[in-house]
């Protein structure tokens, strides 16, 4: 598997000298597949990006699951989106979590250019097409039912529904997959833990899910890392 890594922002830009950048970028990449296909099996929304009549990517949100290194989303039989990938298979998907907002005055009283943002990214790019052995189409749509509803009650899709017809199934072949995340990995470790104080304090709703994805345990509210945030 390839992983070439883009950048992904949400905020201000900060210019560093090029050597800097691109130890950043390494650090920030994803470097662990299982890690990635845990995150994908998390999200609940991606985006797919197809190719117009004129040449415009189209983007539209779907669920998703991601099945032997696949990416299958259910769709109606006909549409633009449809149209576009029987005219050009070429696709994008990518799916995104932000985990947590940095004012800038974490970092600066006044020097707003220091606002950041905590984050997970998976990027995919690759062949889209229609499924149509019933076989495939059902293990996609039995995959997207015990995703989006664990708790079960109901009856599995079997390949002689007449339901198949009456659903598409699209699937993304991978050809590259990039990931990248910033949860506190850049910093040295008493760095992470003021920023991780910080979080705390300031007690967002996502504060909690965020620090324990950074790798900390929170007790009587003292902070604890526990793990490492190598992924």
């Amino acid at each position: 598997m390839l992983y070439f890594l883009g950048i992904w922002s949400f905020g201000f830009i900060i210019l560093f000298k090029k050597t800097n950048l691109l130890q950043l970028v390494g650090i920030l990449q994803i470097k662990s597949y299982e890690k990635v296909k845990e995150f994908l099996n998390e999200e609940h929304v991606g985006r797919i990006s197809t190719i117009d009549e004129n040449g415009y990517p189209q983007i539209i949100p779907m669920n998703f699951v991601f099945l032997n290194d696949t990416v299958y989303m259910h769709s109606h039989t006909k549409g633009e989106k449809i149209e576009n990938l029987k005219r050009n298979d070429k696709a994008g998907f990518e799916v995104d979590r932000e985990l947590e907002f940095l004012p800038s005055y974490f970092e600066d009283p006044t020097d707003a250019s220091l606002a950041d943002t905590l984050y997970i990214s998976v990027v995919i790019k690759g062949a889209a097409m229609l499924v149509e052995d019933r076989e495939e189409k059902t293990l996609a749509l039995n995959g997207l039912m015990k995703k989006y509803q664990p708790e079960g009650r109901y009856d599995p899709i079997q390949p002689d529904m007449r339901v198949l017809d009456a659903v598409a199934v699209i699937k993304i072949t991978p050809k590259i997959l990039n990931g990248k995340y910033k949860i506190g990995q850049n910093l040295s470790p008493p760095a992470r833990l003021d920023l991780a104080e910080k979080i705390l304090k300031k007690n967002s709703p996502t504060a909690k899910e965020t620090l324990t994805i950074m790798g900390f345990e929170i007790t009587d509210q003292q902070l604890k890392m526990i793990d490492e945030p190598a992924w």
